[in-house]
C-alpha cells in the first residue's frame, strides 16, 4: 500500500466502522424480535449472543491463521462471509432459525477484521503514517460503536429491524481496494489445532446454552468438551491456546475477573431495552438515541481518563473508582427503576465511564503479568475471553428475565408491578460486580505483598 497511504487509512477506517456497528446495532431491536416472534427474551437475546460467539471464536483463529496463510486471503474470505451473513438475515428474516443462522455466520466472517486490520497497517502503511492510521480506525471503532444504537433504533422503528442486515453489506466495497492494493502472499506450512478450536467452541456453546436453558444436560457436556480441551492443549504440537498460560496466577484472575465484570456490563446493557419498552413505554428509535446512546459516546472521553488514572494513581485506585461508578449505577437503577427513564439515561454514562477504568486496569494488569515471549498470545486470550463473557452475559440476563421467581416485591422504592422483575435482577449484577472486584483486588494485594 505504499504511496497511497492517505486513500489506505481511508478505506480501512471505512471497513473498521461498518465492521463493528454490528455488535451493537441490533441491541435496541431485540425486544421488537422477541414480540414479531412471539419468543422469550432469553431467546430473542441470542440475536446477539450468536454474534458475539463466533465473533470471538473468530478472531482467535484468524489471529492464529494469518501467520500460515497470509492477511490478504483471510481478510477477503472474511468479508465474504459477513456479506453472505448479512444477506442470508434479510432472506430468511421471517424465519427464527434463518436469523440466529445469520448471526452466526456474520460473526465469523466480520472477526476477520478486528484480528488483521492492526496487521495490516503494521505491515503495509508506511511507519511515518501509521500512528495517524492507529488514530483513524481507533476513532471509527469508538463511532461505529457509540451510533449503533441509535441507528438501529432509527431503523427498527420507522422502517423493520430486518433492515438492520443490509448496512454491514457496506464492507463488501472495500474488497476490490484490498484486492488490488495488498500484495499477494505466499501461505506457510505450519499446523492449526482445529481439534483444540472445536473443542473449545462447543464448549463454549454448551455453556452459554446451560445460562440460557438451565438444562443440566448442557453443563454436563461443558465440562466434557472443556476437559478434552484441557488435555488436547498438552499434547498437540502446536496448540490452540498455549498451556503455560494458565500458570500464571495473575494473568488467570485478570482473565477471570475481568471476564466476570465485562460480561455483567454486557448483560446489564442488553437488558435496558426491555426495562424501557416494558416499564416506561418507550419507542425503540428514542431508547436508542436517548438512553443508549450517551453512555456508549462517553466511553472516548472516559478511556483517555483512564489510562491517565492508572499512570499517575495506580490500577487498584482506578479500578475502584471504575466498580463503584458502575456499582452506584447499578444500585441507583434496581431502587429506583419506575421513576423516569432518564434516570437509566444518566446512570448509562457512569456505567460505561466505569467500565473504561475496568477495561484499561485488566487490560494493564494482564499485560504486566506477562513475558515479552508470550504477551502476543496472552493478550489475545484476554480479547477472546472477554469477548465471549459479553456472549454469555447477554445470554444469561435474557434467561433470567423469563425467570418468573424473580418477579416479587422485595425493595420498598419499587412500587410498579412490571418493575419488581428488573429491580431484583439488578441485585444480581450487583452481586457478580461485587464478586468480580473482590476477586481483582484480593489477587493485586497477594501480589504486591509477595516476597521479592
Amino acid at each position: 500500500m505504499a504511496g497511497s497511504n492517505s486513500k489506505s487509512i481511508v478505506w480501512l477506517s471505512f471497513l473498521a466502522f461498518f465492521s463493528v456497528l454490528n455488535e451493537t446495532i441490533f441491541n435496541v431491536s431485540l425486544p421488537d424480535i422477541a414480540t414479531q416472534f412471539s419468543i422469550a427474551p432469553s431467546s430473542a437475546n441470542w440475536v446477539n449472543t450468536s454474534f458475539i460467539l463466533t465473533f470471538a471464536i473468530g478472531t482467535a483463529v484468524y489471529g492464529k491463521l494469518s501467520d500460515l496463510y497470509g492477511t490478504k486471503k483471510l481478510l477477503l474470505f472474511g468479508l465474504w462471509i459477513y456479506g453472505i451473513g448479512s444477506f442470508m438475515g434479510i432472506l430468511f428474516h421471517l424465519w427464527y432459525p434463518g436469523v440466529l443462522a445469520a448471526r452466526l455466520i456474520q460473526g465469523a466472517g466480520v472477526s476477520a477484521v478486528p484480528a488483521l486490520i492492526m496487521v495490516i497497517i503494521a505491515r503495509y502503511i508506511d511507519a511515518e503514517h501509521q500512528g495517524k492510521a492507529f488514530g483513524m480506525v481507533g476513532s471509527m471503532v469508538a463511532c461505529g460503536e457509540g451510533i449503533g444504537p441509535v441507528i438501529g433504533g432509527g431503523i427498527t422503528e420507522y422502517l423493520h429491524w430486518s433492515m438492520l442486515f443490509l448496512l454491514p453489506m457496506m464492507t463488501l466495497l472495500t474488497i476490490p481496494f484490498f484486492m488490488r492494493m495488498m500484495p499477494d502472499e505466499t501461505s506457510k506450512r505450519g499446523k492449526t489445532d482445529i481439534i483444540g478450536a472445536s473443542l473449545l467452541s462447543g464448549g463454549i456453546v454448551a455453556f452459554t446454552l446451560f445460562t440460557t436453558a438451565y438444562h443440566w444436560g448442557f453443563l454436563v457436556v461443558c465440562v466434557l468438551l472443556f476437559t478434552a480441551f484441557g488435555l488436547r492443549i498438552r499434547h498437540a504440537e502446536q496448540p490452540f491456546i498455549e498451556p503455560d498460560l494458565f500458570g500464571k496466577r495473575t494473568f488467570i484472575v485478570g482473565v477471570l475477573t475481568g471476564s466476570l465484570l465485562l460480561g455483567t456490563v454486557a448483560g446489564y446493557v442488553s437488558m435496558t431495552p426491555y426495562l424501557m419498552k416494558e416499564v416506561h413505554q418507550l419507542p425503540t428509535s428514542l431508547i436508542g438515541i436517548g438512553v443508549l446512546f450517551p453512555g456508549t459516546v462517553s466511553v472516548v472521553l472516559f478511556g483517555i481518563v483512564g489510562g491517565v488514572l492508572v499512570d499517575k494513581l495506580g490500577t487498584v485506585f482506578t479500578m475502584l473508582l471504575g466498580l463503584c461508578m458502575i456499582g452506584a449505577s447499578f444500585l441507583a437503577v434496581s431502587l429506583f427503576p419506575d421513576r423516569t427513564p432518564w434516570l437509566v439515561s444518566g446512570t448509562m454514562v457512569l456505567i460505561f465511564g466505569g467500565l473504561s477504568f475496568v477495561k484499561t486496569v485488566i487490560s494493564a494488569s494482564v499485560a504486566g503479568a506477562l513475558g515479552s515471549e508470550d504477551s502476543g498470545s496472552g493478550m489475545g486470550l484476554l480479547n477472546f475471553a472477554c469477548f465471549l463473557a459479553e456472549g454469555i452475559g447477554v445470554a444469561t440476563v435474557g434467561g433470567l428475565l423469563t425467570k418468573s421467581w424473580l418477579a416479587f416485591p422485595l425493595l420498598p422504592t419499587v412500587t410498579d408491578v412490571d418493575a419488581f422483575h428488573y429491580s431484583n435482577l439488578m441485585l444480581i449484577l450487583i452481586a457478580a460486580l461485587v464478586m468480580g472486584g473482590i476477586g481483582f483486588l484480593m489477587q493485586t494485594a497477594s501480589h504486591t505483598n509477595r516476597p521479592k
